[in-house]
């Protein structure tokens, strides 16, 4: 990968936590990415599905100024993202995992159609992607890609696995 390619797949991970376009990630982009997936879904904030879907939310902060906020000024910017989140997240995934699992965890619940089975359907992972702020064509691929063991459902395994790949730039563009 060639540095452009390197420097245009960054600004778009960053992008994808800048969810307020403020040029940092904080605190408020991860309340405001629980707020639209509960929203999409109808859950109200106070339940006990929204509030697992808040404290997810606070909790992967907690993790992503654990390792990036080098300044200490409780945001991220692109730079201590480059040098600290990407790097670090691609060096260890596991650690990535630690600190996304209880959000994604909760996400799922959230989006969990039938309530019946672990895992959501990648129709229902579209639907969280796009609220997220993906555009719908590649969102639905992505989703479908989700299912890697194509059994239906996307389980949280699947889901951390694709998305620490994301996350360290290391899975191809949608």
């Amino acid at each position: 990968m060639d540095s452009a390619e390197y420097e245009r797949k960054i600004a778009s991970r960053f992008a994808t936590f800048d969810q307020d376009g403020s040029g940092f990630i904080d605190r408020e982009d991860f309340s405001v990415a629980a707020r639209a997936v509960l929203a999409e879904f109808g859950v109200r904030a106070r339940s006990d599905k929204g509030q697992a879907v808040f404290a997810g939310a606070e909790a992967f902060w907690q993790g992503m100024a654990g390792i990036a906020d080098v300044d200490g000024d409780q945001r991220v910017s692109r730079e201590e993202f480059v040098t600290g989140a990407v790097k670090r997240l691609r060096d260890n995934p596991e650690r990535f995992a630690e600190i996304a699992r209880p959000f994604l965890r909760a996400v799922i619940a959230v989006a969990s159609e039938d309530g019946a089975e672990p895992g959501a359907t990648p129709a229902a992972a579209t639907r969280v992607l796009r609220v997220l702020g993906t555009p719908p064509e590649p969102a639905a691929q992505i989703a479908t890609a989700l299912d890697a063991d194509g059994d239906g459902r996307i389980s949280e395994d699947e889901i951390l696995t694709a998305f620490a790949a994301y996350c360290g730039v290391a899975a191809p563009d949608a």
